[in-house]
């Protein structure tokens, strides 16, 4: 755990008692503040009382009089829509805001880095699709160079409930703009943007909202090193702004829509091979074509900001390669769970937005496509562009019908999972694939999206058991 700097003796709330927000309460505890905690749900209340922590409804009268921080859960809006009426409370009374991960970067250093050959370093990843898997691609790289490396954030472990850094150790941050946009200290030492589409657009007051949530990473302190995907007008104007002019190298531009000239630090893919240009010249280049765990143009994009990160902190190229090809995956992005008959079964169920699904379907060739959900904002027009290669789209959810009109695609209304993957598998040929991409969030049939990814993952496998 890292026990939280700066408030010894004095009361700190923290509305919200998710994972992030217990961990929280007891990080607070062990730096000797006194939380002060506060959750709408009875049951997340009576696990921290039961855990000896106070709980008081921060909505009463007067009760920021004597608070020294309000600490807010990543899902609790302090803006848009609307401010939650506990924020608006502290803010009235001058009370400073933040969330866990301000508290992780003033609380992470210690006076014993003093005596470390090699202080530990932090890489931050943010960006709208990618960040999960860059992240957790950038974990395996360090673990299988021997660097004692944690994943925390929005993936694994909460930041403050991860051990201290150890002697040339590496702590990877997943960040979402949830995140970002309230941290009061962002200080990492290598930051990354995968890239950006639209997606939280209420939460953020639009897309330029958006983009400020995810920018300030690299505008709160400053990264030493900046690893930036510029294939959007946001990622390229971004890396403009931190570069002081074309040779600076603590910016790193990545690219799978082109090769990357000029004097600076370039990493980018195109058809299937990396290639890393440093003053001009390659310094190095990995053919990703028969890497599994990374499959897609999107894949490879995450393979460049991995690359890019891991070579920032000095790690050769010849050690990353080797790893990229020890890497599994993760669940529930473009995952493969099953071949069978010359048929491969893919789960991509981590494929909540439109942006997200195109990049699903661009990765392989002639698909039966499981889509549908609760469809988020935007609409379904701009999945025409990748459509090509889908033999025939079964639409699952509780508007399939609606769904499938709007699909410019062969489709089947099948509502649920078991009809959609019995249909699916019925029809598949050898050489297809079998892909759970649903370009919509699961809420209206399902928990989250692993729960969905794990349906589909059960039916095919039962189906296959069968035989």
């Amino acid at each position: 755990m890292i026990p939280v700097k700066g408030f010894s003796g004095q009361k700190v709330a923290v509305l919200g008692l998710g994972r992030s927000g217990l961990t929280t309460v007891r990080a607070l505890r062990a730096g000797g503040a006194e939380p002060i905690c506060w959750d709408d749900n009875p049951a997340a209340r009576e696990t921290a009382e039961g855990e000896g922590f106070s709980c008081v409804d921060l909505r009463s009268h007067g009760v920021f009089e004597d608070i020294a921080a309000l600490i807010v859960s990543p899902g609790i809006p302090h803006l848009y829509p609307a401010p939650n009426p506990v924020v608006t409370a502290a803010q009235e009374a001058g009370v400073p805001v933040d969330n866990d991960i301000g508290l992780f970067f003033r609380s992470f250093a210690g006076p014993e880095w003093n005596n470390y050959d090699t202080p530990p370093r932090v890489i931050a990843v943010t960006g709208s699709n990618g960040k999960s898997t860059t992240a957790a691609l950038i974990h395996h790289i360090l673990t299988e160079a021997g660097r004692a490396s944690q994943l925390a954030g929005n993936i694994g472990r909460g930041v403050l409930d991860i051990d201290p850094g150890g002697d040339g150790s590496v702590v990877v941050l997943e960040l979402s703009s949830y995140q970002t946009e309230l941290a009061r200290a962002l200080t990492p030492d290598v930051a990354v943007f995968t890239n950006l589409s639209p997606d939280h657009l209420d939460r953020h007051g639009g897309m330029g909202g958006y983009f400020a949530a995810k920018r300030r990473l690299f505008a709160e302190g400053g990264p030493d090193r900046a690893v930036i995907g510029i294939d959007e007008p946001e990622g390229a104007f971004l890396a403009g702004q931190l570069a002081e002019g074309p040779t600076d190298d603590r910016v790193i531009r990545i690219s799978v829509a082109r090769k990357l000239t000029g004097p600076g630090w370039q990493v980018f893919a195109r058809k299937g091979f990396l290639s890393e240009y440093r003053k001009g010249r390659q310094a190095g280049a990995i053919d990703l074509r028969e890497i599994k765990g990374l499959p897609g143009a999107h894949n490879h994009q995450n393979a460049c900001s991995a690359y890019a990160a891991c070579r920032a902190l000095g790690l050769a190229p010849r050690v990353i390669e080797s790893a990229l090809h020890s890497f599994p995956g993760l669940p529930h992005r473009s995952q493969i769970i099953a071949e069978a008959d010359g048929i491969t079964y893919v789960n991509d169920s981590k494929a909540t937005n439109v942006d997200s699904a195109i990049k699903a379907l661009s990765a392989f060739g002639k698909i039966r496509w499981i889509c549908g959900g609760l469809e988020k904002e935007g609409g379904l027009d701009a999945l025409s562009e990748a459509l090509d290669q889908v033999v025939r789209a079964y639409v699952i959810g509780r508007e399939a019908a609606e769904f499938a009109m709007r699909l410019k695609a062969d489709a089947m209304v099948c509502t649920t999972m078991a009809e959609a993957v019995k249909q699916a598998m019925a029809d598949a040929l050898p050489g297809e694939t079998v892909l759970l991409a649903p370009a919509a969030a699961s809420f209206d049939q399902y928990d989250n999206f692993e729960q969905r990814g794990d349906d589909f993952a059960t039916e095919v496998k039962s189906r296959l058991a069968k035989g």
